[in-house]
């Protein structure tokens, strides 16, 4: 009775107004008085509800990158996180025997269980990537190549379909490219991650089988808009990782909708591991799945089940939209781009025979002017521009840097956006999208480039997504001429920087 009483009297604002100063003013004079002098946007020096608002609105990016513009290197964007925009801080933050940890941000990305990915326990990740990393050797990479080269002849047979059935008049077929990109990207993953393609790509649509536990019956679910929606609401909810079990009651759909994505996303792969298990490829079979249950940790064990699904999981997320992704991008930069596209298929022309749909590998692997439109792309438009958020270890000594001490505890990162398009590190013309810098790139500026991230947490699947990546370039560059039907590529921002779609005009190309 007494607290309904004082809930209902006069004092109870003044109370809950100074409860609320108490809560957001004592880290700032106490908990964090260490990072005080760091220059920061007002709200961030108290709340991490201000990061966690930039994320909803899908311009996290842009906004610490105006930060750094504005108030130098070192910026403070959350009451314990510094973000560095010096590419001095990669090694220092990222590099390999420094003790970082990855931050609370990644709890946001947890679904079945954790994953290489999401894994913060440093011999929890050690376990784990033993497991892992024999899958992505430059051997077994090898061996994934004739899944992909499987899904690009059935890529290049739908794109001709369209131009053939095409009614418009310049005898183009019109289309929006992100939908087939991400149908074979889609399709690629299924292939490599689960044994067979989600057949996005033969049916035109997007479309995968769900179930939220072995037992359970099937329901359908857009995969591609499941994982969009994923990545928007873990970056968002990874500001503070502890509102995600009551975020589904926010009146925001955003998340109600984004946590229903991610049971879904982690369906997708209980469904996919359900069909393997149960009917087993041919035993010369050997893909991405098949490695992880051939792997084996120090003592010999196998992963269980549910292990193996969350491992399939984090393979289909990483695999899937970030190759699409950059493919979309790529696309949109070399065709606005004066002389690229010419340069580049005359490279291609030579390099491929006449009669050949989908070259090999060995073919383009080592073509420079292909190696450097996808360099620059990922340079330019970094699959993830926001800064990965990394821990200064908790039982260390703390770090310096750049004149400041970061003690143990301190979130620390390097927003990748940013030294991406450093003019200091690039040149003047680091805004603009030129492909010819690759040809004399200087150490600085090889050191800074990371797409992949860098040290012990930086991408497994480097190696797969580059032939990927190589092999969709050259399919379509050299077969097809494009045009944009639209003069801007907009783009949003979850934990990856996705176009929102891209319409271009598609014609077969005509040679002498």
């Amino acid at each position: 009775m007494a607290i309904v009483n004082f809930i209902l009297s006069p004092w109870a604002p003044v109370a809950l107004l100074a409860a609320a100063v108490v809560y957001y003013v004592y880290p700032y004079l106490v908990t964090y008085r260490h990072l005080r002098h760091i220059p920061a946007p007002f709200p961030a020096q108290f709340t991490n509800w201000w990061l966690l608002l930039v994320c909803r609105r899908g311009n996290r990016y842009e906004t610490v990158d105006k930060l750094h513009k504005k108030l130098g290197p070192v910026v403070r964007i959350q009451p314990n996180h510094v973000s560095l925009c010096d590419d001095a801080a990669i090694q220092v933050v990222y590099g390999h025997g420094n003790g970082f940890l990855k931050s609370d941000f990644y709890d946001a990305f947890v679904s079945i269980q954790r994953g290489l990915f999401n894994t913060r326990d440093r011999a929890e990740h050690t376990r784990k990537r033993k497991i892992v990393s024999h899958t992505f050797s430059v051997k077994s990479v090898a061996q994934f190549e004739p899944y992909i080269h499987s899904n690009l002849e059935l890529f290049v047979r739908q794109l001709d379909n369209l131009i053939a059935r095409s009614t418009n008049p310049d005898g183009a077929a019109h289309l929006d490219c992100l939908h087939w990109f991400n149908y074979l990207a889609f399709d690629v993953i299924g292939d490599l991650a689960f044994g067979a393609p989600f057949g996005m790509l033969s049916s035109g649509a997007d479309m995968a089988e769900v179930r939220a536990s072995p037992e359970s019956p099937p329901i359908y679910a857009p995969a591609i808009e499941i994982l969009n929606r994923r990545g928007e609401v873990s970056a968002t909810l990874g500001i503070l990782p502890a509102l995600k079990p009551y975020a589904k009651y926010f009146p925001d759909p955003f998340f109600s909708r984004g946590l229903q994505a991610v049971e879904n996303l982690a369906g997708i792969a209980i469904a996919r591991v359900k069909a393997r298990l149960e009917n087993p490829p041919p035993s010369h079979r050997k893909d991405l799945l098949q490695r992880l249950i051939e792997g084996r940790d120090e003592k010999g064990e196998p992963l269980g089940r549910q292990e193996l699904t969350a491992e399939a999981l984090t393979q289909l997320i990483a695999g899937s939209d970030t190759t699409s992704n950059s493919s979309c991008a790529l696309l949109y930069h070399a065709v606005r781009t004066p002389g690229v596209m010419q340069k580049l298929q005359a490279e291609l022309d030579a390099a491929i025979p006449a009669d050949m749909d989908v070259p090999t590998f060995d073919m383009v692997r080592d073509l420079p002017y292909l190696s450097a439109v996808v360099n620059e792309t990922l340079r330019f438009h970094s699959t993830s521009g926001i800064g990965l958020p990394r821990q200064v270890p908790p039982d260390g000594q703390g770090v310096h840097f750049g004149g400041h001490y970061f003690p143990p505890g301190t979130v620390l990162s390097v927003p990748t956006y940013s030294i991406h398009h450093s003019k200091e590190i690039w040149g003047p013309d680091a805004d603009e999208f030129r492909p010819e810098r690759w040809e004399r790139l200087t150490p600085r500026q090889k050191n800074a480039f990371i797409p992949f991230s860098h040290g012990p947490r930086a991408c497994v699947g480097r190696n797969v997504a580059e032939m990927e990546m190589k092999l969709i370039v050259a399919t379509w560059a050299r077969r097809y001429d494009v045009s944009l039907r639209q003069a801007h590529m907009d783009t949003r921002e979850g934990f990856l920087r996705k176009p929102l779609g891209l319409e271009i005009a598609l014609k077969r190309r005509k040679r002498d």
